[in-house]
């Protein structure tokens, strides 16, 4: 066996993924097993829990009740937790609305749910969080127990706020030199680490837009010194942003993006940027739409559990019952030639009728994958890229023909194996390019905590209906995925554009950001090392035209 990780999520974004991720596992029927539980998660007292690190800054714990030193208290309820709303009372503000790159909006510290466990969180958000509009913070859609050294609030500054905000790399860079906040997170991780039969690595979920990309750049940096030749996969977050009416904000958040890829990048074994915003840098695009996902892009409830259900299916191939694939191998096979950043895609869901073979579902689409770009960018029709890793769940393994007895209809008919479908087809598409690919039965468990908000055209299981139902449907309980990593020319697009733009900044301008810590030359150093790393996805024609489209931004 591959061993087990240790998580650590960076920031408040993170925290909504993470908590959704969590779901995800707690969802997962036990029997049979694909996914090996204990590579992510240990043994507690009355059930698994997440061998988790989670940084959050002070009023962004929610429900979750802090005990000292910034840990969580454990909570004795376990029972059933009901919520009620009396009449002509007005219900909570969406606390967990996207209105700008630091912060969810204005909420109260009051929760219906404040004195519920996570265990039984579930329970009570099940029939009012569903809709998004109740959410204050992630932990009110948190249904795994924590372990108490889990949770470190850094209450050097508040999550909510016009003011005392972690908003520059800066800012949080210094708090990793802190010797008592070093020594918190060293204590938790040794924690985590010394129990573990044997460590493969770790997972960083990190808020990009913020103060966070800091905390990210130096908790990295401690990983990389102090566990060589683990891997350290880190996934770098940003939520759907706007930031209309706020230009401090938004040059904030795109100087944030770009130190923060460059140091994480770095620093990691791969780094993976994930969100649904359409772009990362100044100019503003829309958001990833999904055919048969209704959903809110302003709600992080809704935008990280999109991203959860990706990560939970790009992460599957060292998470393997039946493979030695570990965190470095997966990271080897995508990031050679200097390529450290990957590109995600997700077909979510992936669109496969009830009882329709997949082969038959794939020659619907014979000149490109059904999936979306999660790595905000351009989305160019590249038409090959360096190498990929690409997981299919939650179909069929007996669906590869659909009449057995006829005679094969296309190259993909006459495979053996969904698992051989798959490959053909990969090769296919992507001629020349190293692909390596996994099929699971096991679905995407989506049971609440997780958002309502598929389409009326899928099942119960999320394949899709012929036709629209004349009843009111059951709820999605999962949905069959398709997702991908991908070392592609496209990164140079992302890369270059986002240097460009910040190049376009008059720095000068932001005396406030760099008096957080940046020092200027240390600054246009990362710029440059952005630069180069873009080099690195270059193809030709490729990489003249994305220079040609970010010059005209």
């Amino acid at each position: 066996m591959p061993g087990e990780a240790v998580t650590l999520q960076l920031g408040h974004y993170a925290g909504c993924v993470g908590a959704h991720w969590w779901g995800l596992q707690a969802a997962a029927p036990r029997s049979p097993v694909e996914l090996r539980p204990a590579a992510l998660l240990r043994p507690g007292r009355e059930s698994l829990t997440p061998r988790l690190v989670a940084l959050e800054l002070k009023g962004g714990v929610g429900a979750l009740r802090a005990g000292d030193g910034g840990a969580e208290a454990a909570v004795a309820w376990d029972g059933e937790v009901a919520t009620y709303l009396e009449n002509g009372s007005a219900p909570r503000d969406s606390g967990n609305r996207t209105e700008d790159a630091s912060s969810d909006g204005k909420r109260s510290s009051a929760s219906a749910v404040q004195d519920a466990s996570p265990a039984a969180s579930r329970l009570a958000v099940s029939q009012e969080v569903h809709s998004g509009g109740s959410v204050q913070a992630w932990s009110d859609y948190l249904s795994v127990r924590l372990h108490p050294k889990s949770i470190y609030v850094i209450r050097q500054y508040m999550h909510d706020g016009d003011c005392g905000c972690l908003e520059a790399f800066g800012q949080g860079e210094s708090l990793l030199q802190d010797p008592g906040c070093i020594e918190e997170l060293e204590d938790r991780l040794h924690f985590y680490v010394e129990e573990c039969d044997y460590l493969q690595g770790f997972q960083v979920l990190c808020d990009l837009h913020n103060g966070f990309s800091g905390v990210g750049a130096k908790v990295t940096e401690l990983l990389c010194d102090e566990y060589s030749g683990k891997g350290i996969l880190t996934w770098g977050l940003t939520p759907v942003t706007s930031n209309v009416g706020d230009s401090q904000k938004n040059v904030y958040r795109v100087m944030n993006t770009a130190l923060g890829i460059a140091h994480l990048s770095s620093h990691s074994s791969l780094f993976c940027p994930l969100s649904l915003s359409g772009s990362l840098g100044l100019k503003p695009r829309p958001a990833v739409t999904f055919p048969y996902i209704n959903y809110d892009a302003s709600l992080n409830y809704h935008s990280s559990a999109i991203l959860a259900a990706a990560l939970d299916t790009f992460t599957a191939p060292y998470r393997l019952v039946s493979s030695q694939g570990s965190m470095m191998h997966l990271a080897e096979t995508l990031t050679f030639c200097g390529r450290k950043v990957v590109a995600a895609w997700a077909s979510l869901p992936f669109p496969a009728r009830r009882g329709s073979s997949l082969p038959d579902t794939l020659c619907a689409y014979p000149q490109a994958l059904p999936w979306k770009l999660l790595s905000p960018c351009r989305e160019r029709k590249v038409g090959s890229c360096f190498a990929q890793s690409v997981v299919l769940r939650g179909i069929c393994k007996e669906s590869h023909v659909s009449c057995p007895e006829k005679q094969p209809t296309s190259p993909l008919h006459a495979c053996e194996s969904t698992e051989q479908t798959l490959q053909r087809y990969l090769h296919t598409l992507f001629p020349g390019t190293f692909s390596t690919s996994h099929v699971l039965k096991q679905p995407c468990h989506t049971l609440p905590p997780y958002p309502h908000f598929f389409s009326p055209l899928l099942t119960r299981q999320g394949f899709l209906l012929d036709e629209p139902p004349r009843y009111s449907s059951a709820a999605v309980e999962s949905v069959p995925v398709l997702a991908a990593l991908q070392s592609s020319p496209l990164l140079h697009t992302l890369l270059y554009g986002l240097y460009k733009d910040v190049q376009k900044l008059n720095t000068r301008r932001c005396a406030s950001f760099f008096s957080a810590g940046v020092e200027q030359a240390d600054f246009q150093e990362a710029l440059e090392e952005l630069r180069t790393l873009s080099q690195c996805y270059e193809t030709g024609f490729e990489a003249d035209e994305s220079e040609d489209e970010a010059d005209s931004d």
